[in-house]
Parts: C-alpha cells; sequence; structure tokens
C-alpha cells in the first residue's frame, strides 16, 4: 500500500470457478479491512502497520473462511449468486453448495486446500524452511525433497515442480524466507478473535445471515484495527481475547462446522484428542 488510504486489492479468477475470485477477494478484503482500519493520525509513522503477520493473516482468513464459508453467509447472498449464474447454479440447492465450498479433501496446492487440510501445507513448508535455515537440506535438492515428502504426507504424487515446490512465491519475496507459519498463527487467531467478538456481541451470526457486518467489523476495528503496530501481537492477543493464543477456539470452530457437514459424532472428536 502507499497510504491508509489505498483501497486497492489484488485477487485472482479462474473461468470455471467462480469461488476461486470470490474466495480470494474476500481474503484480500480481510486484509485491506485491517490497514484502512488503522488510526489516520499513525500516517507515515511506524506504528501505520498490522502489528504481525499473523494478525494479519486472522483477518483474512476470518473474513474469507469463518464468515465466507458459513452457512448463515450464504443463506443471504446464494440467492443473489444464482441469478447471477442461473445456468450453473440456478437448480443446485443450497443444501448442495454450502458443503460443496467446504469440501475436505487431498490438493496440491496450498491456497485452494479446505480449512481442515490447509495447515498440513503450511507444516510441510515450514518443516523444509527450517531444514534450509539450519542448513540441512540444499537448496537444489528441495524440490527432489518436497516431492517425497508431499507424497509421503499427502499420499498424492507431485506431478511437476509449478504445483509442488515453485507454486509459493514466499519462498524469497520477505527478509528471511516465506514464513509460512503466519497462516497457521492466523487460522487459530481467526477463531479466537471471532469468538471473543460473539461473545461481547451474541447477534453477530444472525447479523451475518441478514447480509449485516457492521456489528462485526466494528469490533474488530475498535480492538484490533485501529491500533495498528502499536502493541506487540502478544499483547494484542491477550487484549482483546483476555488470554494468551490458544488452539480451543479454533478446535471448536473446525467441529461445529465440520462435524454435522460430515456428520460426525462427539466420539470422534475425543477419540481424535487421544490419539
Amino acid at each position: 500500500k502507499f497510504s491508509l488510504g489505498d483501497v486497492r486489492i489484488t485477487t485472482r479468477v479462474r473461468e470455471d470457478d467462480v469461488t476461486d475470485a470470490l474466495f480470494s477477494t474476500l481474503h484480500e478484503c480481510g486484509h485491506a479491512l485491517y490497514e484502512q482500519g488503522i488510526r489516520r493520525d499513525f500516517e507515515g509513522s511506524p506504528l501505520a502497520n498490522g502489528t504481525s503477520s499473523g494478525v494479519h493473516e486472522s483477518q483474512s482468513r476470518l473474513w474469507e473462511n469463518i464468515v465466507g464459508r458459513s452457512r448463515g453467509f450464504w443463506e443471504y447472498f446464494y440467492p443473489q449468486i444464482q441469478k447471477a449464474f442461473p445456468q450453473q447454479l440456478g437448480r443446485v440447492p443450497l443444501d448442495t453448495f454450502h458443503p460443496a465450498i467446504n469440501k475436505v479433501e487431498r490438493s496440491l496446492i496450498r491456497v485452494d486446500a479446505d480449512e481442515l487440510t490447509y495447515n498440513l501445507h503450511v507444516m510441510l513448508r515450514f518443516d523444509l524452511e527450517l531444514d534450509l535455515l539450519e542448513g540441512k537440506i540444499a537448496v537444489k535438492d528441495l524440490a527432489r525433497i518436497w516431492r517425497e515428502r508431499f507424497e509421503a504426507d499427502f499420499g498424492i504424487p507431485v506431478p511437476d515442480d509449478r504445483r509442488g515446490v515453485l507454486q509459493d512465491v514466499h519462498w524469497y519475496s520477505g527478509p528471511i524466507g516465506g514464513a509460512f507459519q503466519v497462516y497457521t498463527l492466523g487460522n487459530i487467531l481467526s477463531a479466537q478473535f471471532f469468538a471473543t467478538a460473539v461473545k461481547a456481541h451474541p447477534q453477530i451470526p444472525a447479523d451475518i445471515r441478514n447480509g449485516e457486518f457492521t456489528t462485526l467489523r466494528e469490533w474488530l476495528r475498535t480492538n484490533i484495527y485501529q491500533h495498528g503496530s502499536k502493541f506487540t501481537a502478544a499483547e494484542l492477543v491477550e487484549r482483546v481475547t483476555g488470554q494468551p493464543l490458544t488452539l480451543e477456539p479454533y478446535m471448536d470452530y473446525l467441529w461445529n462446522k465440520f462435524a454435522p457437514l460430515y456428520g460426525l459424532r462427539e466420539e470422534a472428536r475425543t477419540a481424535a484428542e487421544v490419539r
């Protein structure tokens, strides 16, 4: 961005999948809302940025997934997208569309991954990046090691490097590597922030079903956006939620969303936690 008033975002478009552009745009709008919500008197100072990449990603993932892939969001917006694409979606009921945009399956591309397998993509990258930084593997061997590790973790072969190690520009875009761990931190924090917002304003889920986002956005602006980088990420999380970073809200969010979609019983969660 060039200033706090720079409202431009980038997205991506695939002609055969409208959801690709839709969720990419929601993701980038989450980043933009954060930046535009920073106090204007911070303009030109070191405070006029998000406090950390992890907190920044929490906002993009919150709007993309917790809001944008929710049943309530589509109860309001699905008739509109059906009207825009009558041939493709006119006869597809919401009960089919909503599970389809939340389908869990193994995939080659991180940015296309569903919410449950997404963090596996991050774990692979984090492990390889750490090995690179510690000198345990050489860059020249990275493509081969990627293919071996990916097939071991995901159970599917990598057909080429374009859909393998070269799919992320992040490897060389940051000061030190790609910092892929911020995406998982963002996922965890998105649920922690959202749960806190709903606790403060229980009407937020009903608002979303009515296509109304003002309460959620203003809560985020007041508690997170406006502060820019005034606080460290750890300070901000505890200040906003009353506790340090914790995994529990994220695990609750995933279970409460995907258990009904896949007909899972509580015993399945208990067994998984024991393992």
